[in-house]
């Protein structure tokens, strides 16, 4: 047996690893969306769309999917969706129910103050009001596999926003005639979404990003997906489409110490890894007797993988990630800052304090009861996530993803007063005497 086979996971010291082999384990899944190659196909495919509206989208489904589709056969029928409903056992059907229970949940309390205000000097009295977005653009993925869960996790939160026109694009299996899975049906189903078209993922963010003659534009598209998928949303940027990046490759992060359940890390541990080829997976730890312990168990659990994801773990662990060792948990917390993970687990006897370090991640879950596998799908909590070190920046797709804040203010003319010498002060020497004299008029001066 390879030493790969025996060791799955590439081991790294912290401390040995210079600046640039640091960077090199930090930097990851970027290179790929931003290869200038791709986002040249990327922008001739949107351009596509934009000239050529759905008979662009029907050969794309052509040529990358195998599938062959009239106009009309774009929109997702109602016959599907009825369909759909006996094609999906009944202890699926009530797996999405949970899941979007428990995403309603999470999302109704997150956004719960939706106006606010508060009287911030004598007389000044400001605040805030969201509102949802005009309009949402929803991306599933399909491919490597189907997820009917990225439907509840992307789909929920825009509903409890309020967002009043709701689209969905979800590439067909490929190969076929065209076949949407039935459950992300019956997700959208559970949350009265019926606007659901088939469409490749590049063209078909594009088509919701432009709008074409049968799919409606949206104002804002988002959703996770292959480098191809996060490059044109990228792309469509440029026309004015807001989009939430970068939701890329699939990633995790769990920090452990000698308290941990090996074979439950190995187990969690190949969670993410299983994704695809381009996941990376990294255990930070300071115990070398617990890595040699969850490396063995890795190995036992990675071997009773199926092809193609036993191939793809091996990737996941031994190439893009791998375990770093550290000296204490204050060195494992810079680690898990600068890479800054999608998902993330704690497993230790103080997970709080080593929480109160994390300032950088897109989840974080605590304690070995509380499996990535879990809040991937029924547990409420964001899991379309920023990935590629973009949870330095941005969180999850939440209600607040689609909620845009208008701010709010009244002054009485008492305090206006106070503050219109200043005023008058900052429009002079910005060269506006129209804003000075709006405010001398209603001192009374002459403007």
């Amino acid at each position: 047996m390879s030493e790969a086979m025996l060791q799955p996971l590439a081991v790294m010291r912290w401390s040995d690893l210079d600046e640039t082999a640091r960077a090199q384990l930090i930097d990851r899944g970027t290179d790929k969306i931003f290869d200038p190659a791709l986002q040249e196909a990327i922008g001739e495919l949107i351009e596509d769309v934009r000239e050529r509206g759905d008979a662009a989208l029907i050969d794309a489904l052509k040529k990358f999917d195998g599938c062959e589709v009239t106009p009309e056969q774009l929109a997702v029928s109602e016959q599907e969706f009825e369909q759909a409903e006996s094609a999906v056992s009944e202890e699926l059907r009530e797996a999405l129910r949970v899941g979007i229970r428990n995403s309603r949940a999470f999302n109704e309390a997150a956004t719960a103050e939706r106006r606010w205000s508060s009287e911030t000097a004598p007389g000044l009295v400001v605040g805030e009001k969201a509102t949802p977005v005009a309009s949402a653009g929803l991306f599933v993925p399909s491919g490597k596999g189907s997820y009917p869960s990225v439907m509840v996790q992307i789909g929920t939160p825009a509903v409890v926003a309020g967002v009043r026109e709701l689209t969905v694009v979800v590439p067909p299996f490929p190969g076929g005639d065209g076949h949407v899975d039935p459950a992300v049906l019956c997700a959208a189903r559970e949350l009265g979404i019926r606007r659901v078209f088939r469409a490749n993922g590049p063209t078909g963010v594009a088509a919701m990003a432009f709008g074409t003659e049968t799919i409606p534009r949206s104002v804002k598209v988002v959703g996770p997906g292959s480098p191809a998928v996060q490059a044109a949303q990228i792309q469509c940027q440029r026309f004015g489409t807001h989009t939430q990046v970068l939701l890329g490759p699939s990633e995790s992060l769990i920090l452990a110490d000698d308290s941990a359940d090996p074979d439950l890390l190995a187990a969690d541990l190949l969670t993410e890894a299983e994704h695809g080829p381009d996941s990376a997976v990294l255990l930070v730890t300071d115990s070398q007797a617990l890595l040699d312990r969850v490396q063995e168990h890795v190995a036992t659990r990675i071997a009773e993988l199926p092809e193609p994801r036993r191939g793809w773990a091996h990737l996941s662990l031994g190439e893009h990630g791998g375990a770093v060792l550290v000296a204490d948990l204050d060195e494992a917390a810079e680690v898990a800052n600068r890479w800054a993970p999608e998902h993330m687990q704690i497993v230790a006897r103080d997970e709080e304090r080593v929480l109160s370090a994390i300032e950088h991640a897109g989840e974080v879950l605590l304690g070995q009861t509380t499996p990535i596998a879990a809040a991937n799908f029924m547990l409420g909590v964001p899991a379309a996530l920023p990935t590629a070190t973009f949870p330095q920046v941005t969180g999850g797709i939440t209600a607040a993803t689609f909620l845009k804040r208008i701010s709010i203010a009244k002054i009485t003319s008492e305090a206006l007063r106070q503050i219109a010498s200043g005023t008058e002060a900052m429009a002079e020497h910005e060269g506006f005497p129209a804003h000075a004299a709006a405010i001398r008029a209603r001192a009374g001066e002459p403007s």
